[in-house]
């Protein structure tokens, strides 16, 4: 499909990372999916090496350095290719993210360059068994004690938590403020106190595997990413940054399913007649482009703020809202247009069916979304 306003990104970045995607992780998608196998495991070194695990970064940390615009259309190319490991990596940017926003100049010198070149996976812990959509409801505890903080509780569904070496843990320090007393703290899986438990059974991204954990943990005073309390700051200010990744990895997934949709309807024949010449058909393939170029117009509208320095929450969340859900409506018509070969394992599109439809929830559901983006209108 054609990439509006290709000039807004570096053009040779993209080809370079979608060459990457087409020779390295694309050939092993489909494996990466039946097989229920660890992107986190099986593309690190690959991923590294290609300087994806610092996509986020800027050069000061190691990172790649890139604008907003290229490094969202990559992660786009990424999930579109294999959303798994899109997932994975994304996962891991919300850690290095919240460091970045959170953390001091020294936290950032002493961790980012370690997550930038892949040699440290990380974490995002903030969802709880009973606080996932209000994450200010959240049971995990930290106490002062001295020059460490005693951090205790539980997490759920923390994608790459089982491979990751640097866990950035939310936790209350102060249970009677509600969101106003949440901190976050790097947590350092060497040094113990955090107990795994297995990988979930997904329907989809079955190669990005999320965890429950416990913790049970005494962290370094100095590891505390900001004061005490501004951990929600953060958490936020991460999500803002997570949303528009997920739309855009959302748009990658939609556009992987309507660029093989488009090679059937070509293609496929049936009583000796093209289905090219079928109108519904045809108007499926209309609304599925006019979807795309509209969930990508949010995407831009938002960067473009992000871009200029200028809070960008609102249009995180309706462009999250809308590209997770048209990624939905957009793989299915995929299917639907394959017909009976659409349902079955040997064609990407059912994989791409059920990659998309975690889109609507992680990160904020849908309903999150459609509560932030009312109370913002309402107040204004």
């Amino acid at each position: 499909m054609t990439r509006f306003n290709i000039e807004l990104f570096d053009a040779s970045v993209v080809n370079s990372i979608t060459d990457f995607c087409k020779n390295v992780i694309g050939p092993e998608a489909r494996i990466t999916d039946q097989q229920a196998r660890a992107s986190a495991i099986y593309h690190r070194k690959a991923l590294s090496e290609m300087g994806i695990m610092g996509l986020n970064l800027p050069s000061e940390y190691g990172g790649m350095g890139l604008d907003a615009f290229t490094f969202l259309e990559s992660m786009a190319t990424l999930s579109g290719t294999c959303a798994s490991t899109g997932s994975f990596v994304s996962a891991h940017f919300l850690a290095s993210d919240s460091i970045k926003f959170g953390g001091s100049e020294e936290q950032r010198q002493k961790y980012l360059p370690q997550l930038a070149s892949g040699e440290a996976i990380g974490a995002f812990a903030l969802t709880e068994p009973t606080a996932g959509s209000d994450p200010a409801s959240m049971s995990t505890k930290a106490v002062r004690d001295g020059d460490f903080y005693h951090i205790k509780g539980t997490k759920h569904f923390i994608s790459n938590a089982g491979f990751a070496d640097l866990l950035v843990v939310y936790a209350s320090t102060n249970p009677v403020a509600g969101g106003k007393g949440i901190s976050a703290f790097v947590v350092e899986r060497k040094n113990g106190g955090v107990t795994l438990g297995k990988a979930e059974a997904t329907m989809g991204l079955r190669g990005a595997h999320a965890f429950e954990f416990s913790i049970d943990a005494k962290v370094p005073a100095a590891n505390i990413l900001g004061e005490e309390g501004s951990g929600f700051r953060t958490a936020m200010k991460t999500l803002d940054a997570g949303r528009i990744d997920i739309a855009m990895c959302s748009v990658g997934i939609a556009e992987a399913a309507y660029a093989v949709a488009l090679e059937w309807i070509k293609t496929r024949k049936m009583g000796g007649v093209n289905i090219s010449s079928y109108q519904g058909l045809q108007w499926m393939l209309a609304d599925m482009a006019t979807d795309i170029a509209a969930a990508r117009g949010l995407c831009l509208a938002t960067i473009h703020k992000r871009v200029k320095g200028e809070r960008y929450s609102l249009e995180a969340s309706m462009a999250k809202l809308f590209a997770s859900e048209m990624a939905g409506r957009v793989t299915d018509m995929a299917l639907q247009i394959h017909g009976g070969y659409g349902f079955t394992q040997s064609y990407d599109v059912e994989r791409y069916v059920r990659d998309a439809r975690i889109m609507r929830i992680y990160e904020g559901t849908s309903e999150i979304q459609r509560n932030i983006i009312s109370r913002a209108l309402l107040a204004d």
